[in-house]
Order: C-alpha cells, then sequence, then structure tokens
C-alpha cells in the first residue's frame, strides 16, 4: 500500500499589529494590523503568487485572516478557518507588556521566564494544551492536503510551541530555542506520517 505523500506547511506569523510596537501581548485579543502589518501582508501574498501554494488556512482572528486576504486574492483562494489556529489565551497579561507584568508581580514573571509552560500567566491558557490543540490541526491539515503546499497564518507562540511539538523540542524551551517568528514570514515544515521536518525558518517575504 502506497505511504501519503508529504505536505508541506508554509507556517506564516500575521503582519505587525497595533500593539507590536510596545510589545503587548495580544493572545485573543483581536487586534487590528498597523499599516505596516498591511505591507507586510501584502508582502506575504507577492510571495504566495510567486510560489507553489494549493491551500490557504487561517486562525479566526482577524489580524490573520487580514494578512492571508492578499495572498489569497492572488491566487484566487478561498481560506479556510480552523478555530484550533487561534492565539494562546495570556489571560492577566492579555493587552499587557511583560515589563508591566513584572512590576505588579516579579515573582511569577520571573517563573514564567525560567519556565512558560510550568508557570504561565494567571489565567492563561495552559501551554500544553495550546500546543496540543495547534498541533492536532496543522495534523488535520497535512492530512487534508497530502502532496500540497499549505499557506497556514497563525500566531507567534502557538506556532513555537506547535513546531516544539512537531520537532520533539521540550515545550518549556520554545522562547529559547525559537526566540521569535518575524511578522509575516514563512517557516517551512514537511509533514508526513512519520513525522515532521524544519526546512527553513523566519524566510522573509519581501
Amino acid at each position: 500500500m502506497t505511504s501519503p505523500a508529504a505536505a508541506t506547511l508554509l507556517l506564516a506569523r500575521h503582519g505587525q499589529t497595533v500593539w507590536h510596537a510596545e510589545n503587548r501581548y495580544a493572545g485573543v485579543s483581536d487586534v487590528a494590523l498597523t499599516d505596516t502589518g498591511r505591507a507586510q501582508a501584502e508582502a506575504l501574498g507577492r510571495w504566495a503568487a510567486a510560489h507553489p501554494v494549493d491551500a490557504i488556512w487561517t486562525s479566526p482572528l482577524s489580524r490573520a485572516v487580514a494578512t492571508a486576504d492578499p495572498a489569497c486574492r492572488a491566487l484566487g483562494l478561498t481560506p479556510h478557518r480552523e478555530d484550533d489556529l487561534r492565539e494562546c489565551d495570556f489571560g492577566v497579561v492579555e493587552g499587557r507588556t511583560l515589563a508591566e507584568f513584572e512590576a505588579e508581580n516579579p515573582k511569577a514573571a520571573e517563573a514564567f521566564r525560567a519556565d512558560p509552560v510550568a508557570h504561565p500567566f494567571p489565567g492563561a491558557e495552559d501551554p500544553l494544551a495550546a500546543a496540543a490543540r495547534g498541533t492536532a490541526a496543522l495534523c488535520r491539515i497535512a492530512a487534508a492536503h497530502s502532496g500540497e503546499r499549505v499557506l497556514v497564518v497563525a500566531h507567534n507562540t502557538l506556532l513555537r510551541l506547535v513546531l516544539c511539538s512537531l520537532l520533539h523540542i521540550p515545550p518549556a524551551d520554545y522562547r529559547r530555542v525559537l526566540p521569535r517568528l518575524r511578522n509575516a514570514a514563512v517557516s517551512e515544515v514537511r509533514v508526513t506520517e512519520h513525522g515532521a521536518a524544519l526546512l527553513s525558518l523566519n524566510l522573509p517575504c519581501e
């Protein structure tokens, strides 16, 4: 029996948002793109038009949908939305910076820096649960698009947690090993029934 062909997932973080300059945690808050973020989305659209892309999936949050829109228009594709690709809920830190939280609760901030999985922010989603839902979503997408190339537009923390899961990196190390996914840059992952391989990270689209 022939094994399913590998799917190539082109993982992109959404464009810059209005909270980006101050590095505020957006999480599940629906924050709009800036003019720079919209320009980044257009660049991603041009990149997608110049490379084979068979399908587009996005988080349901508007910043991800807006980032995927130029690629959808360029390729004539209708995006699929997947709720499990939403960003992690950051609890009490939604809309705030880590420095602001640290000024209020230095011990909790220190614990988060030491191990963000064992010590997430108060009221935040369990990072392991977020990793599990995001990984399951990407595996479903890969299974549905065997042999195809799929653009997936989602979020910084969720995608870092999922990359750790797919590549067998300890999830507690996600902030150290993957400090940042750049806005509207592409990370290419090949997924088969036997596992995943990272082919590129933070490929610029400009």
